[in-house]
């Protein structure tokens, strides 16, 4: 923990165990990152993947954000999980149960081809696992035209809030209803883009995606 990520608000539901943060952050699709690029702030949505102690983002070649990053740019990457609206008997103690990750760290860009390629198939497994092994291999353009960087995962700080709305003990007595409405995201049957032979199958690792919405989480 360093002053830059310790939670202040609420410091009760924070947690810097860093099996918490790895994983919120291997339950998540998309990170929030943000710079400073051009000497003007940017917070740029972005698919990941975590590959052991490090956090992977790839980007177009020509992206000012992956530019910058590449270039050793300091990052700030927030993950968010929203599980539930909590329904309170006041607006004050209206709320939303989460389970969110804060980071910071300096990238590094993966230069190596073979690391890139390693990298790059991190990324696909993350958000459809199983996937890279069934695709074709990248072309040597692809990689060369995609930026993958690095930011080490150290620096780093959780924050949770889960269970019923918190009253005020007299509230209670007003007859007003108050819990919690849960959300989570549901994945629905697969959709064919109608270019396929009728013969093929919906493979495996996008059954196994599938499933991954359907856990429920604790």
């Amino acid at each position: 923990m360093s002053n830059r990520s310790k939670v202040r608000r609420l410091p009760k539901r924070a947690s810097y165990d860093r099996a918490t943060i790895d994983a919120i952050l291997d339950a998540g699709l998309i990170c929030h990152v943000g710079l400073v690029a051009d000497g003007s702030p940017v917070v740029i949505p972005m698919a990941y993947a975590r590959r052991g102690d490090e956090l992977l983002l790839h980007g177009s070649s020509a992206s000012r954000l992956m530019k910058a990053l590449a270039a050793g740019g300091e990052a700030s990457i927030a993950v968010t999980h929203l599980d539930g609206i909590v329904v309170a008997r006041s607006a004050f103690h209206s709320s939303m149960n989460y389970r969110s990750v804060v980071l910071f760290g300096k990238a590094r860009a993966i230069l190596g081809e073979e690391e890139k390629r390693a990298a790059l198939e991190a990324l696909v497994d993350h958000l459809i696992p199983g996937r890279a092994a069934e695709l074709r291999p990248m072309t040597p353009n692809e990689v060369k035209v995609t930026t993958v960087v690095a930011i080490p995962i150290d620096e780093f700080s959780a924050k949770i809030r889960f269970g019923p709305p918190v009253d005020e003990e007299s509230d209670y007595a007003l007859g007003a209803w108050g819990g919690v409405v849960p959300l989570r995201i549901e994945a629905g049957e697969p959709l064919g883009d109608g270019r396929s032979d009728a013969t093929v199958a919906v493979p495996e690792s996008v059954h196994r995606l599938r499933l991954r919405f359907d856990e429920v989480p604790s």
